[in-house]
């Protein structure tokens, strides 16, 4: 066995990374080589936490700017 044989072992992504690329994907802007780098290093339950995460996220906020809009127009 050699070491050439071996294969690399592929880089897990940051939280950080990921949130950037979930982020970006939600706005629907990608570059064509930061999604091949995306699809080697993040795994799918990832994305799919930070997805969710990030729906949360947009979902509170957007009821927490309608309760204040309509509260100050009462």
């Amino acid at each position: 066995m050699s070491a050439m044989a071996q294969e690399p072992v592929p880089k897990v992504a940051s939280p950080l990374q990921v949130a950037k690329a979930v982020l970006w994907s939600f706005l629907g802007i990608r570059r064509s080589a930061e999604h091949e780098s995306d699809v080697a290093q993040l795994k799918p339950a990832q994305v799919i936490v930070a997805g969710l995460i990030g729906a949360a996220i947009f979902v509170l906020t957007l009821v927490l700017l309608v309760k204040f809009i309509v509260g100050g127009a009462a």
